[in-house]
C-alpha cells in the first residue's frame, strides 16, 4: 500500500508538470496516413484534354481516377491552355493561358480563395510560358496551400536556368512524386531534394484481361498477323526509322509482320516543320520496300480505342534515341496489357523491364531491333511467357492502386487536423519567460537563435532589445529585483544606441559590443521611440517610467524628419502612450498631429478601389500603421483619422485570413511586389501587430470582430496556419520563426518570441473587457472563463 501511494503521487505530481510542447512536436513531421479525417479539396493543374500530348493525357487519368476510385474527393482543374489552339475545356475551375503572367497571378488568387487543402501541380519545362517554362514559379510562389509535384522531367544535365527552376520547385513542395528510382534519386542527389518529401509512384495503366489479342486482332482485320506496334505523338528522337529499317530482316524470317505506328504527329513539330519527319519515314519505308507491312493511323486515338489496338499487339517497340526519359506512359500501358517489349535503356525502361519482364537493345540499332523481335516470333513459347510476366507485372500500376497511391501522396502533404482534444491554450496560461531570459546577457537581448540556441554570430540589435523591455512592463510572474534587472539591461542597450551626434539611434552591435553602424534603420529608430514611449505610461517603476519620458523628450525633436510610414508609425504609437500619461504633452502631441496628416496624405494618394492601403506595397509589421491612425484618433478626437485607421485595418484583414478562416500573414515574400502579396514566408511579427491592432480597434468601437480577429491571429501559433503547424510553447515561451512553405522554420530568434509574449499580454488585456470569441465554439472556450480571473 504504501508503494501504491507512492507511485499515485509521483503520477499527480507528474501531471502537474508543465511540459515544451516542440518535445512532443518535429518541425519536419509527417502527418502520415490518416491525417485527415474527411473528403480532400485538392487544385489540379496541368495540361488537361482536348489537348493533344502525354501530360494531357495523365492530368486527365489523375482526375478521372480520383473520381472513379475515390469519388469524395473534390477536384478543381486549372488546365494550362494555348489560345492559339482555341480548345473547349467544358466545364473546369479555370484554365491559365500558358504565357500570360497576370493570368498565372488571377488562377493562384482562385485557387487561393477556394481554400483547397492541396495543389497538385504537373511539371515539365515546356508546358509553362517562358524560357524553361520559368513562369510557373511566380505562379507556386502565390499558392498558400501545400504543393504536390508530378516531376514529368529530371534531367541529369540541366541548363543553369533549367537547374534554379527545378531547385525553386522543390523549395517550395511538401510533396515531389516522380516515376521511377532514377529521378527519385537523382533529385536527392544533384537538386539537394530531401529524401523525406520524395515519392516513387508508378505511372497509372488500365486493368484489363490477359491474352485477348486473336480477339481484338480479328476486330482490326488482323487476323493471322504478327503484329508490332507504336503509339504516341510521332516525334524526332522516338528513332522510328531504326524500327523501320529493322523491318527487312524482320519480314524476311516472318513475312506476316505488320508494324503499326499509331498517333498523330506531334503538334509542336507541326508547327515546326509540318509533317516532314512522318514524310521522311515514309519515304525510307519506300525505300526499303516495306511500305506493305506499315500501318499508319496518324491520328490522337482516346484512351478506349488506343487500348482496343494495343490488345491487338504481340511486340510493342519503344526505339527511343535519347535514354534518359524517366517516364513513357506508353511503356505503362503496353506492360500493364501483357505486351512484350523490345526497348532501348530509357531509364522507365531499365526500371520497368528488368527480371525479364521485357528486352532491352543497343540504342540506335536496328540490328539489335531485328535480332531481338525474331527471337520472340521465333519462338512462340518464350514470347507468350514474357506476355504474360509482363502483364503480371502490370498489376502493381493499375489505376486502382495508383489512385490509391496519389490519395495518399496528396494526403501526407496536407496539414494534419487538430487531434481530439487538441486546443489553443487559455489565455491564462501565461507564457514562461525562459526563452526570453536565455537568449538575454549583461549586453542585452541577441538577435538570433540556431533551433533553441542562442546565435552569438550575429550580436544584438535596437529593434530586439526594445521589444525586450515593451515586454518587461507588461509582464507578469518575474520578482520585482529580477524584472527590474532585465528593464535595466533593455534600457542601457537603447540608451547606449543613441548617436546623439546624428541624432539617431545605432540598430546593430556584434558580439562584442561594437556598433555595427553609425545610424540604424529609420524603423528601428522608430520602434526605440515606441518602446520609450510605452515605457513611460506602462514601467511598473516610476524612476524607469521618468528615464523614458526625459529621453523620448531627447530624441523626438531630432527625428521629426524620418519618412518612413511604419516609423512614422511607431512614433505615434510612442507617442499616444505618453498621451495617455500626460494628455497635454506638447512634443506627443505634435508627433500624433504630424504623423497623423502624413498618414492620412499617404492613404490619400496609395489608395484606389481595389487597395484601401497607404502604399502600392505591403511589407512587415503591416497593421501598424491603421493602429496608428486609430490610436492618433482617439487622442486628438480626429473622427475622421479613426475611420480611416478602422477601414484600412479592415481591408488588411481581409487580406490576412484565408478562406478556411484562418490567419494567413503577408508573406515577406511580398516585400516589393506592387499591389500584390504572397503567403510565405509567413511571421510571428505580422500576427502580433493583427493581435495589437484590432485590440486598438475594439477600444475605438467595442465590436466583436476585433476580438475575434485577435484570437484567428492567435491560434495562428497553435496550428491555426497553412500547414498546421506549431509554432509557440507556453511552457518556455519559445516561438519559432514562423511559417515556410515546408512547415515551421525550426529557429527561434529574439524577434520570434517577443511577438508570442507580447500578444499574449495584449490578448490577455483584451479579454478583460471584450467579449472574445462567444458563439465560436474554440473561442469561447479560450476566453469565457478567462475574463473574471484577468481583472
Amino acid at each position: 500500500m504504501p508503494r501504491e501511494r507512492a507511485r499515485d503521487q509521483e503520477r499527480e505530481a507528474d501531471s502537474d508538470k508543465v511540459r515544451s510542447i516542440f518535445d512532443a512536436i518535429s518541425v519536419d513531421s509527417d502527418p502520415g496516413e490518416g491525417a485527415l479525417r474527411r473528403p480532400l479539396h485538392i487544385a489540379l493543374v496541368g495540361n488537361f484534354a482536348p489537348r493533344k500530348c502525354g501530360i494531357a493525357t495523365f492530368t486527365t487519368d489523375v482526375f478521372e481516377k480520383l473520381g472513379e476510385f475515390h469519388p469524395e474527393t473534390a477536384i478543381d482543374v486549372y488546365a494550362l491552355d494555348d489560345p492559339a489552339q482555341h480548345l473547349d475545356y467544358g466545364d473546369l475551375a479555370g484554365t491559365i493561358a500558358c504565357n500570360d503572367p497576370e493570368d498565372y497571378a488571377r488562377a493562384a488568387r482562385r485557387i487561393n480563395e477556394a481554400g483547397v487543402d492541396a495543389v497538385w501541380l504537373q511539371h515539365e519545362y515546356g508546358i509553362f510560358g517562358g524560357p524553361d517554362g520559368e513562369m510557373v514559379l511566380d505562379f507556386v510562389d502565390r499558392l498558400a496551400a501545400p504543393l504536390v509535384l508530378t516531376l514529368h522531367t529530371v534531367l541529369s544535365a540541366p541548363s543553369e536556368r533549367q537547374r534554379e527552376i527545378l531547385r525553386h520547385l522543390i523549395a517550395r513542395a511538401s510533396r515531389i512524386m516522380v516515376m521511377s528510382r532514377h529521378s527519385r534519386d537523382l533529385l536527392e542527389s544533384d537538386y539537394g531534394a530531401p529524401a523525406r518529401v520524395l515519392e516513387v509512384i508508378e505511372h497509372g495503366a488500365p486493368d484489363r484481361p490477359f491474352g485477348r489479342h486473336d480477339e481484338f486482332k480479328e476486330k482490326l482485320g488482323l487476323e493471322g498477323r504478327k503484329v508490332l506496334m507504336t503509339f504516341g505523338l510521332l516525334s524526332r528522337g522516338k528513332g522510328l526509322e531504326n524500327a523501320i529499317r529493322a523491318l527487312p530482316a524482320i519480314v524476311a524470317r516472318h513475312p506476316e509482320a505488320v508494324y503499326r505506328i499509331i498517333g498523330a504527329t506531334h503538334p509542336n513539330l507541326v508547327a515546326h516543320e509540318g509533317e516532314a519527319y512522318r514524310e521522311e519515314l515514309q519515304a525510307l519505308a519506300e525505300d526499303l520496300g516495306v511500305s506493305a507491312h506499315i500501318a499508319w493511323e496518324n491520328r490522337f486515338l482516346e484512351t478506349d480505342e488506343l487500348l482496343d489496338q494495343l490488345e491487338a499487339c504481340d511486340i510493342y517497340l519503344t526505339p527511343y534515341l535519347g535514354l534518359q526519359q524517366s517516364t513513357s506512359g506508353t511503356l505503362s500501358y503496353a506492360v500493364a496489357l501483357g505486351k512484350a517489349v523490345v526497348s532501348t535503356p530509357y531509364v522507365h525502361a531499365r526500371e520497368l523491364l528488368g527480371e525479364d519482364i521485357g528486352r532491352l537493345i543497343e540504342p540506335g540499332s536496328s540490328e539489335a531491333i531485328a535480332e531481338a523481335v525474331n527471337a520472340l516470333f521465333d519462338r512462340p513459347a518464350d514470347l507468350s511467357a514474357m506476355q504474360r510476366r509482363a502483364w503480371a507485372r502490370g498489376r502493381e500500376m493499375i489505376w486502382p492502386r495508383f489512385a490509391d497511391a496519389g490519395l495518399r501522396l496528396v494526403t501526407r502533404a496536407c496539414p494534419p487536423e487538430p487531434a481530439p482534444g487538441q486546443a489553443v491554450p487559455p489565455i491564462t496560461a501565461t507564457p514562461g519567460l525562459s526563452a526570453v531570459l536565455a537568449m538575454s546577457d549583461g549586453t542585452g537581448m541577441l538577435q538570433h537563435g540556431v533551433g533553441v540556441v542562442p546565435d552569438r554570430r550575429h550580436g544584438y540589435c535596437l529593434d530586439d532589445n526594445a521589444r525586450a523591455l515593451m515586454l518587461m512592463n507588461v509582464a507578469r510572474g518575474l520578482p520585482v529585483a529580477e524584472r527590474m534587472k532585465w528593464s535595466l539591461v533593455y534600457a542601457a542597450f537603447v540608451q547606449s544606441a543613441w548617436n546623439p551626434e546624428l541624432g539617431r539611434f545605432r540598430n546593430f552591435m556584434r558580439f562584442d559590443r561594437s556598433w555595427c553602424e553609425d545610424e540604424g534603420s529609420e524603423d528601428s529608430n522608430g520602434r526605440a521611440v515606441w518602446a520609450l514611449g510605452q515605457t513611460c505610461e506602462r514601467a511598473p517603476d516610476q524612476s524607469l517610467s521618468d528615464w523614458a519620458l526625459q529621453f523620448f523628450e531627447e530624441v523626438l525633436p531630432t527625428l521629426a524628419a524620418i519618412e518612413s510610414p511604419r516609423a512614422r508609425a511607431f512614433a505615434m504609437l510612442g507617442a499616444c502612450a505618453v498621451l495617455r500619461r500626460d494628455p497635454r504633452h506638447a512634443a506627443a502631441l505634435g508627433c500624433v498631429r504630424q504623423g497623423g496628416d502624413f498618414l492620412m496624405r499617404l492613404l490619400g494618394h496609395g489608395r484606389r478601389p481595389d487597395w484601401a492601403w497607404f502604399e502600392a506595397v505591403l511589407g512587415y509589421d503591416n497593421p501598424r500603421l491603421p493602429q496608428a491612425l486609430i490610436e492618433a484618433g482617439l487622442a486628438l478626437g480626429e473622427e475622421n483619422w479613426i475611420a480611416a485607421g478602422l477601414e484600412t485595418l479592415e481591408w488588411i484583414c481581409m487580406q490576412q485570413v484565408s478562406a478556411r478562416g484562418q490567419f494567413r500573414p503577408i508573406g515577406s515574400e511580398s516585400f516589393g511586389k506592387p499591389h500584390a502579396y504572397l503567403p510565405f514566408d509567413q511571421q510571428p511579427l505580422e500576427a502580433q501587430a493583427a493581435i495589437e491592432a484590432a485590440c486598438s480597434a475594439w477600444t475605438a468601437t467595442q465590436a466583436a470582430c476585433w476580438g475575434d480577429h485577435a484570437l484567428t491571429a492567435w491560434r495562428w501559433f497553435f496550428g491555426g496556419n497553412d500547414r498546421g503547424v506549431v509554432l509557440a510553447d507556453i511552457a518556455t515561451g519559445r516561438c519559432r520563426d514562423g511559417v515556410t512553405p515546408r512547415g515551421a522554420n525550426a529557429n527561434c530568434g529574439a524577434e520570434s518570441i517577443l511577438a508570442f509574449q507580447l500578444s499574449h499580454y495584449a490578448l490577455a488585456e483584451l479579454a478583460v473587457s471584450a467579449p472574445l470569441g462567444r458563439g465560436s465554439g474554440m473561442g469561447g472556450g479560450l476566453l469565457e472563463s478567462a475574463r473574471e480571473r484577468l481583472v
